[in-house]
Parts: structure tokens; sequence; C-alpha cells
């Protein structure tokens, strides 16, 4: 058995059951070895930034990781924004990067580059195989590794990364290698009983929820705590999943803005981390603090859900949750703006939907006016490098092929992933992508006023984006795509394509 089959094997064997590849000469072996290996699932995308963000959207809502199969350094440094996001999403993932054989490397050939370096910035363990008897031990040793715990803190890595040389693949001597299952989180009694007995005290606490406490367990623990207890609840600003909608506790999120967030934490005693790291602003901006902690208050972490359900035993044993309710109201008319579309795609979102948040200045609306529609989950931009959009509506749609994926998109950060319109295309998956067309880095305009730059006219016309036209570049990618105008239209045409399957794109002319 050569390397390649035993590194594909061992994947299978492992639950690693897709690969999201952008191969290259290097990689060959292992694209071969797919016929030989028909468990595994190649999905070729177009750009390595489609590949890296898909593998997080697959591993968010699959709950076990995604393999990408990359083309050297440059390949990898091409995906490195949505292994950036990834990474603080705490998404399981295993990297395989291709290198030039182990004898070649002396030549330094013109893609010859720091492969560890870089994939050091984004992982929790990097790996290299040196022969093909290694290749099965490593890839078991990488797959075991990304089933374990986020490295460090809750926004830590879990993604592995392991090194491939051409002829470690195509070399024999391989054999599959045996990955140790991963141990289910388990509750932290001592943290538990501590901020129990904090609670009991009756000062200002405020619980933020944010990883694995977001699922509808954590949520529903949350709520008995905060009934037994009066403590407050809030959800971190950009979740990497959040499950919401009818029947489940509604939490509003930390807000964007430094100053709304502030003022949503003023009067803390006690902030209690689940699952979240303590806030901070998003940027450093003249004369504004970073820390958003309020002065005075204690910070305690309390771990993961299953420390949260433990909390709640012991503090709200009789309490009950209280869950939203079913308040979608009606379709609203004439004008498409930011306010209408979000309450158009509330009164229409289908029940146990997926949506991929990236609509950022137009997505204002959104979470206020779907917390009372059916059941579903939400996907948020968890490190702020955008282009995770489309990439992670692709994954998603491929681990849960069974429920409508719906990506709310902005139309800058469209631009820096539209090839996984192709991919959607190519595989079939049921993706509704709804492009925000305000024509500008509408984020940016705000950010020049924030900072206090003085920008004039030629500053501001780097950030318009004249021009694009989305339904013709995703019909160019075999998506068929339509433009709404209106309230009505977009209202029309979201219900009509939710009723096909395959992938569809409108794009909503806002302001």
């Amino acid at each position: 058995m050569n390397g390649a089959q035993a590194i594909l094997r061992t994947l299978v064997a492992g639950g690693v059951e897709v690969c999201f590849t952008n191969p290259g000469t290097s990689e060959m072996h292992l694209v071969a070895e797919m016929d030989s290996v028909p468990a595994m699932r190649g999905v070729l995308c177009l750009f390595e930034g489609v590949a890296t963000g898909a593998a997080d959207g697959y591993a968010r809502m699959a709950q076990r990781p995604a393999s990408t199969l990359l083309h050297l350094g440059p390949g990898l440094g091409n995906g490195l924004a949505n292994l950036h996001n990834a990474r603080r999403a705490g998404t399981p993932m295993v990297n395989i990067i291709g290198d030039h054989a182990t004898y070649h490397e002396r030549f330094d050939a013109p893609l010859q580059s720091d492969i560890a370096a870089m994939a050091g910035t984004v992982s929790k363990w990097v790996g290299r195989a040196l022969t093909a008897a290694q290749a099965g031990a490593l890839t078991a040793e990488a797959v075991g590794c990304s089933l374990g715990p986020a490295a460090g803190d809750p926004a830590g890595s879990r993604i592995a990364t392991l090194i491939l040389p051409a002829d470690v693949c195509w070399s024999p001597g391989a054999s599959p290698g045996a990955v140790t299952p991963a141990s289910p989180a388990s509750a932290d009694p001592d943290r538990a009983e501590a901020v129990a007995k904090l609670l009991g005290t009756q000062q200002n606490c405020l619980l933020l929820l944010g990883g694995d406490a977001l699922l509808a367990p954590g949520l529903t623990a949350a709520s008995r705590v905060a009934q037994a207890t009066g403590a407050r609840l809030l959800a971190e600003h950009a979740p990497a999943r959040h499950e919401r909608g009818a029947g489940i506790p509604h939490l509003d999120r930390l807000a964007y803005l430094g100053q709304a967030a502030a003022a949503q934490l003023a009067g803390t005693q006690h902030l209690i981390l689940a699952g979240a790291r303590a806030p901070v602003t998003f940027f450093a901006y003249p004369d504004s603090p970073s820390d958003l902690v309020p002065a005075g208050c204690t910070v305690h972490d309390l771990g993961n859900a299953a420390t949260l359900a433990q909390l709640a035993e012991l503090v709200a044993p009789r309490a009950k949750p209280v869950a939203a309710v079913d308040n979608q109201a009606g379709l609203p008319s004439g004008e498409l703006t930011a306010q209408t579309a979000a309450a158009v795609l509330a009164a229409l979102l289908p029940r146990h939907a997926i949506v991929v948040d990236e609509a950022i200045t137009s997505g204002r609306f959104l979470a206020a006016a779907t917390a009372g529609s059916p059941r579903h989950d939400w996907l948020s931009l968890t490190g702020g490098a955008i282009g995770q959009g489309m990439p992670v509506a692709t994954g998603a749609a491929i681990a849960c092929p069974d429920r409508p994926v719906l990506n709310l998109q902005a139309d800058g950060s469209a631009m820096y992933t539209l090839q996984a319109l192709w991919t959607q295309a190519r595989e079939g998956l049921n993706v509704t992508t709804v492009i925000f067309h305000n024509a500008s880095y509408a984020i940016l305009g705000m950010e020049l006023r924030r900072v206090g730059a003085a920008g004039g006219e030629r500053s501001r016309a780097l950030l318009d984006l004249p021009g694009l036209d989305f339904v013709h570049l995703a019909r160019g990618m075999g998506v068929p795509a339509t433009r709404a105008a209106t309230a009505d239209d977009l209202a029309a045409q979201l219900a009509g394509v939710l009723a096909e399957p395959g992938p569809h794109l409108i794009e909503a002319m806002v302001p």
C-alpha cells in the first residue's frame, strides 16, 4: 500500500469522510487513490479559500472534521483567511498539504516555501511525514488532535495540518493508522460549585455564552439558571453555531459596536463565561477602551456546556426554561431596505433552516426579526475575515443535505470567494444565496468615521463597488439567479426558490 492510500483509509476510519480539495501536481497520488477509497467524498473547489471555508461549514454542522487537500505553501496561503475563521470558531479540521518530494526540496524550486511556519499560525498541531511508513500513524494523530478540545481557550484551534511530500504519497510500505476516539466533554464540578455559590449572593451576574453552550441543551440550562437566580444572559457576538427560533430559549447577542456592547455589560459585577472569551472591542479606537469588561467586574470561567448543565442542576433543579414563541409576522411590502429584507426573511424562513450570516451592515435587523421564526441554526462570521459566507454555506449543505441552507451575504465580501457558487452548482446543493447589494464596502465607510479619519472624495471612492452584476456572475457559474428591487420582489422570489431544490441566488438591491 502506498502512502496516499494509507492516508485516505486512515481519514475515513477516523470519521473524516469529505475532502474539500484544490490539488496540484504534488497531490495527484492522493487524488488518484480516491478511486480506491470510495468512502471518501472529494469536493472540488476553484479556490483554496472556498475549500477551507467549506470544511469549516461542514464541521460546524456535522460536528466532526472534514479534510482539505491543498497544493504546497501557496495553496495553504490562499486558504489562510478562512482557516483563521475556523480557528476562531473552534472548528475541527484536518488539512492535508502536499509538498515537494523530500529529495527535491534542496533545489529550492519555484513553489518551495515554509509550509510549517504558515500552518502554525492557525493550527493546533502540525506534522510532517518523511516516509511512507509514517504516513498512516501521523494521519491518525492529526485526526485525533482535531477531535480533541480546542487549544488553550474556547476559541482555540482544533485544526491539524499534515504536510505530505509527494514521494511519501507514491512510495510503498505504508499502512493505515489507528485513530484514538475522542473522550466526550466532561463537566468540571469544582467550577460549577464555585459559580453556584456566587449566584447565591444575589449580586449582578451575567452569563456570556459561546461555543457548545449555544446549542439547545446549553441554552436550556442557561435559561433555567437565569430563571432561578436572576442572572442575565447574553450570547457572544459571532457564534460559530447558535440554535435559535421558536421552542428554544432566546438570547440577545453582544453588540458589534463597543459603545453598545459596553451598555449591555454595564453594571455587571460578575461576568461568567460559558464557552465564551472575555469580551473586547473588534478594533482599537482613539480614546476608547479595548477591554469591554466593566471596571470592578470579576470574570469567572465556567467552561463548557456540560459544566453549565451541572450548574443548572445545582441552582435551578426545578426551574423551567423560557422558550421563544413563534411570532412570524406577515410579509412587508414596498421599498426594499435592510429592515424590510429582514422582515421578508423572517416571514419565510423554513423550519430547520441553516442560516449562514455574512450580511455585515445589511444584517443588523436580522437577529431580532428571526428570534421567533421556526427553529433554525445560525452560523456567524467568527473571525472577521470576510469571504466566509458562501464557502461555509457550501460545507453546511454537504453536511446536512436534507436541510435548506440560506446564505445572507454582503456584496463586497461575496467577491472574495464567489467561486463557491460553482461548487454549489456542480454538487447540486440546496443553498439559497441572498446578496445584499448596496454597491459599497459600507462597513468601512462607517469605520472611516469611527476611527476619526478625515476622508475626502478620493478615499470614499476607494470604498465604492460600482458595476457588479451578481445575476450574471451567478448564472456564469451555473446558478440560477434573479434580482429583487422591492420587498414584494424579494418575497415572491424567495418563496419560489425555497420551494425548489438546488442552488439559487437573489440579488437584493438595498440602499
